[in-house]
């Protein structure tokens, strides 16, 4: 599997302390069938030690540990990029950011509060700019709670989404939320979003075997989100074609507060 969401560089956002703290996050993560970690840390303004021109040196220091302990967990670069620090960075900057530093593919944090102006026109400006735009953990976000529909036009648009695997095993609105995201086809990637081994923890597998049981006519479809949707992205190819999904028995609808 391929983690495209992880904060497992060593000391610069609300990741991992250490480097101790990052192996344990890489073993944990190897352990349960992660092969592909992708360091996404908030290059946002609160998290002045993540630093476009470093991303690529401190994966590959990471990295380093791993291999130099015989772990077969390979550490790509990139960044959960906010739209507040975007609209500061050059391209260049943002190329350096990107997704396993392939020049086209970003992952982009959606906010926790409602969604405004700043952040349409950040992501229409980075679409313009050519690059592929991955939202992440939209279901946390209260504006695509309460209006699903918004998402969708993004995803019409060409936008891609990564929902936190574990929502869609949670009862609660989140996970009715990230349900309701997987019934429209409107989801391309599951990740952990792993910030430490006991806080977020990087077992993307415990996740995706939770969704593919509360979701078993996505099974295939889910697999794919882990495997060969992460990967197309990091390489910076178009996804592949995505499995076809059985008929459902039941029509999912979300409710509405």
């Amino acid at each position: 599997m391929i983690d495209l969401h992880t904060h497992v560089l060593p000391g610069i956002d609300d990741g991992p302390d250490t480097v101790a703290g990052s192996v344990a996050v890489a073993e944990t993560a190897l352990h349960a069938g992660t092969r592909v970690l992708v360091a996404t840390p908030h290059l946002r303004e609160d998290h002045p030690r993540v630093v476009p021109e470093e991303l690529r040196d401190r994966a590959a220091v990471l990295q380093a540990h791993l291999r130099a302990r015989g772990m077969d967990v390979e550490i790509l670069p990139g960044a959960e990029l906010d739209a507040r620090k975007a609209a500061t960075l050059s391209e260049d900057q943002l190329k350096l950011a990107t997704l396993g530093a392939n020049n086209r593919d970003l992952l982009l944090e959606t906010p926790y509060g409602p969604l405004d102006d700043l952040f349409d026109s950040v992501l229409l400006d980075l679409v313009v700019a050519g690059f592929r735009v991955t939202l992440a953990h939209p279901e946390r976000n209260p504006t695509f709670q309460a209006e699903p529909e918004v998402l969708g036009r993004f995803v019409e648009q060409g936008v891609l989404t990564q929902v936190t695997a574990r929502s869609l095993s949670t009862r609660n609105r989140i996970g009715a939320v990230a349900a309701y995201f997987l019934r429209e086809g409107w989801v391309h990637v599951l990740a952990s979003d792993a910030h430490a081994v006991d806080k977020r923890p990087p077992s993307l597998n415990v996740g995706l075997q939770r969704a593919a049981a509360a979701f078993p006519e996505a099974r295939a479809e889910l697999a794919w989100m882990v495997t060969d949707a992460p990967r197309a992205i990091v390489d910076g190819v178009e996804l592949p074609e995505r499995p076809a999904r059985p008929q459902a028995r039941k029509r999912f609808r979300l409710l509405r507060r």
